[in-house]
Formats: structure tokens, C-alpha cells, sequence
């Protein structure tokens, strides 16, 4: 999530580190003289690269919330059914919301409140520690640091990728799943899946690349996953198709047309998800260098290979190529791309972002059909499988010559010539699906005992719209 493997600050000075630096590749060292200052006053942060630096940050958070809504809401909100539209709304703007309570309350700290280990812990609880406080020693306000950044900044950014994902999962069971059922789910995810995930893999936990033999069977698995493609990507995914089988499909899916109501949205949303992806990936090097110019320019080539190639295949196996199409397929670019950002050159960007659109249009066309679930909006087929893809590919493609993690050690299998990295991903591949799948099943399980997961016949019939939020999409005279 989305984020980036927040597990070493490669460049930072060791006195910086010993002032409990955020893991990341940020290279913005402040003065030696408030190094071990556990806290920056105005000037020392505005006076310095770290100003810049917080400058970048604060607009990629920006960026991401923008993914989420309008982004997220306007392409969910396109390719249902018009008496449902305002329902996938109403989810993508209440995650905004709820989400970023429990990010505040405990979400954060549980996610970075330490390093190593299963879980954190709450010293970052209720915002202690990140919030600004008052230093009575140099009488003056203090904003507390992460790394080269605020840890108000880090929260805000990694927040974002909180709100997203589940909002991703949405897609999967649109149009037939009780708002408060999704409320409940959401809480209880968040809480369980993504806060543990993303420790394990950003904060140096047993999925982390950087947690070496400590890491699980022996430091077998590790992944390198730079923006989120385990943590947002693969885990709503898994979750998402987990949840579209247990809840059931659609009243008469796939007997009766169930078209998009609007692809303008659709395209519109889309274009905005790639926008807000800059700093999704890009922003995920948590500062302004030249890893960020790579990053941002591996998910502009791969997001526009992926459009270019889920066109020209509906072009190839349709005879038509469809604006539905190209833009599922440049959200399957950059989902490929997301945990590779910062690890591989642009010109494998490009074979990524290619592949992805092939790949993703077969699993939301011929493979959902096959196996007769309904994903209804091909979260599953875009987020799971585009972002397993991604996460396998950055084992291949992944070299020094971007991010030396590996203190000049080759990495991928294409530079390198060793499987070794290959494995390692694609065992937190596996992991990941294992624990966000069967997570998400007893979940949603116990939801179904409690409350029931699915709206009655009668309300999937007349619209979500109406039956749970009272309200209409269009007022049409």
C-alpha cells in the first residue's frame, strides 16, 4: 500500500539512524547538529532539503486520496448498473472516511508502531508521538520525525493506502452487499489484514525483503515490493474474489446483460487513477531524487503499455478495440508496475505494463467465465492477478542499477542469472494469498452469522440507491 518497502533509510547518516529514522530511500540528511533531536523545529525542517522533501510528500498524499475519490468512485461508479452507482459511491467516500479514523486511532501504529516482529504496537496510538508537541528545553514547537520526512507526513501517506485498498475490494461484490455489512468487514480487515500485512512487509516483519534470514522459512520469502503490490494490491484481490464467491453472484448474472451504465465515468475515472498513481508510486520513495524520476517514469511507460495492449487484444479477439479496454487495461499497467516502481528500468516497465494488459483481459474475460464467478467489477482480475504478476516480474526484472538494496549484490533473475530473489517473491506471493484469503473468509463468515452479508431480493432488484441510502443517481424530468 501505497507505499514503499519503508524497511531501510539507505542514505541516511548513522546518527540520523539512531534517531529512529522510517525505513525508506529517502537521501535527505539534516544538520549534524539536530541529528539526534527527536524532533525538528519549523526552521530546521523549512531551512533544509527535508523541506523540500516534505513538500513532494504532502502532494503525493494529495494524490493518492484523489485516487480514491473522485478516481476509484467515478471508475467503480461508470461500470454499474445506473440504480447503483450512488451505492459504489457512497462506499469509496465513507472509506475515506472511517478508514482514516482507525488509521488515526490505532491502524498506524499497529502497522509502524516498531520494526520486526508480527504486529506493532501502540506507541503510536491516539497520534502520541506523531502529532507536534511543545519542547520545553528549547521552548519552542517540535514536529516529530520519520526518517527525512514528518512522521505526520509518513502517517498521511501511508493513511492513503489504508483508505484505498479496501475500497478496492468493493468492486468485487457491488450491487448485492449490505452497506453495513461492508462497514463491518472494512473495520475488521483493515484491523487484521492490512495492519499485519504491512508490517510484515514495510516494517522489516517476515515478509519484508530486509528481514534477511529472520524472515519466514528461513529467509526464503522476502519481498521486494516497493509501492504495494503484496500489501494493496494482491491482498484486496484474494479478498475481493474470496468475497464475490461467498456472497453469490448478481440476480441473473451472466444470463442477463449486466453493461456498464456509464463509460464516461468509467474513462474519466480511469484517467484520474492514473494521474493520482504518481504519487502512489512515485511519491513511494519518500523523497525528491532520482529513484523518483524512475519511479514515476516505470508507471507512466507501463501504464500506457497496458492500455495500448488490452485495446489492440479486444482489437485482435472482438474486431473492436473498446474504450472499457484501454482503460481497464492502463489500470493494469499500473497496478503491475506498483511493487516493481523502484526496482526495475523503463524498458521492462514497458513489457509489464504489456503483459498485464494481455493477462488481465483473460482473467476478467475468459478465466471469471470459466470458473463462473462474478467479480463484478474485476477487482479480483485486474488488482489479484495484475498484481501478482507485477510482484513475480519484479523478481525477474528487478536490478541494482535503480535501487541498490543489496549493497551491490545483482538482484533479478535477468541480472544476476539467479533465481534466488524469483523465489523469494514469489513465496510472499503465496503467503499472501493464503493469509488475506482465508482471513477474508472467516471474516466474512462470521458477518453472514451476525448480520447477513447480502441485501434482500426485493432491494437488489429495485437498486442499492434507494433501498439503503435513499437516494437517486439522476433526477431526470
Amino acid at each position: 500500500m501505497a507505499l514503499v518497502p519503508w524497511i531501510v533509510l539507505l542514505s541516511a547518516s548513522a546518527a540520523w539512524a539512531q534517531a529512529e529514522p522510517e525505513p525508506g530511500a529517502a537521501d535527505a540528511t539534516p544538520p549534524a547538529s539536530v541529528a539526534a533531536v527527536e524532533g525538528l523545529t519549523d526552521a530546521e525542517i523549512a531551512d533544509t532539503s527535508l523541506g523540500a522533501h516534505n513538500a513532494w510528500m504532502l502532494v503525493c498524499c494529495a494524490l493518492v486520496l484523489f485516487m480514491t475519490a473522485p478516481g476509484l468512485a467515478m471508475f467503480y461508479g461508470g461500470l454499474v448498473r445506473r440504480k447503483n452507482v450512488l451505492s459504489v459511491m457512497m462506499q469509496c467516500i465513507f472509506l475515506m472516511g472511517l478508514m482514516t479514523v482507525l488509521w488515526s486511532l490505532y491502524g498506524y501504529s499497529l502497522a509502524f508502531g516498531s520494526t520486526g516482529g508480527w504486529i506493532g504496537n501502540l506507541d503510536y496510538a491516539f497520534m502520541n508521538g506523531v502529532a507536534r508537541e511543545w519542547d520545553d528545553a528549547r521552548n519552542t514547537a517540535v514536529t516529530p520525525m520519520a526518517g527525512s520526512m514528518p512522521r505526520l507526513t509518513h502517517m498521511l501517506f501511508q493513511g492513503m493506502f489504508f483508505i484505498i485498498t479496501p475500497a478496492l475490494i468493493c468492486g468485487a461484490f457491488a450491487e448485492r452487499m449490505k452497506f453495513s455489512a461492508m462497514v463491518i468487514y472494512s473495520i475488521l480487515w483493515g484491523t487484521l489484514i492490512y495492519c499485519p500485512l504491512c508490517h510484515w512487509v514495510w516494517a522489516e516483519g517476515p515478509l519484508s525483503y530486509f528481514a534477511g534470514e529472520e524472515a519466514l522459512f528461513g529467509g526464503m520469502a522476502g519481498a521486494l515490493d516497493f509501492a504495494g503490490g503484496t500489501v494493496v494490491h494482491i491482498s484486496s484481490g484474494v479478498s475481493a474474489l474470496i468475497a464475490a464467491i461467498l456472497i453469490g453472484p448478481r440476480m441473473g448474472y451472466p444470463s442477463e446483460p449486466m453493461q456498464p451504465h456509464n463509460l464516461t465515468y468509467t474513462a474519466l475515472g480511469a484517467a484520474m487513477l492514473w494521474v493520482g498513481w504518481f504519487g502512489f508510486n512515485a511519491g513511494s520513495e519518500l523523497a525528491i531524487d532520482g529513484l523518483t524520476a524512475s519511479a514515476f517514469a516505470t508507471t507512466h511507460f507501463s501504464a500506457a503499455a497496458g492500455a495500448v495492449a488490452w485495446a489492440m487484444t479486444e482489437w485482435i479477439v472482438l474486431g473492436k478495440p473498446t474504450v472499457l479496454g484501454a482503460s481497464s487495461g492502463a489500470v493494469a499497467g499500473l497496478v503491475c508496475i506498483t511493487p516493481a516502481a523502484g526496482f526495475v528500468q523503463p524498458m521492462p516497465a514497458l513489457l509489464m505494463g504489456a503483459l498485464a494488459g494481455v493477462v488481465c483481459y483473460w482473467a476478467c474475460s475468459k478465466l471469471k467465465h470459466s470458473l463462473r464467478y462474478d467479480d463484478a467489477l474485476d477487482a479480483f482480475g485486474v488488482h489479484g492477478v495484475g498484481g501478482t504478476l507485477g510482484a513475480i516480474l519484479t523478481g525477474v526484472f528487478a536490478t541494482r542499477a535503480c535501487w541498490d538494496v543489496a549493497e551491490g549484490q545483482k538482484l533479478g533473475l535477468v541480472e544476476s542469472g539467479s533465481p534466488e530473489l524469483l523465489i523469494k517473491q514469489i513465496v510472499a506471493v503465496l503467503v499472501t494469498f493464503l493469509f488475506a484469503g482465508l482471513g477474508s473468509f472467516v471474516l466474512l463468515k462470521i458477518i453472514d452469522v451476525m448480520i447477513g452479508l447480502r441485501v434482500p431480493a426485493e432491494n437488489e432488484q429495485r437498486g442499492l440507491d434507494i433501498t439503503d441510502h435513499g437516494e437517486e443517481g439522476y433526477m431526470l424530468a
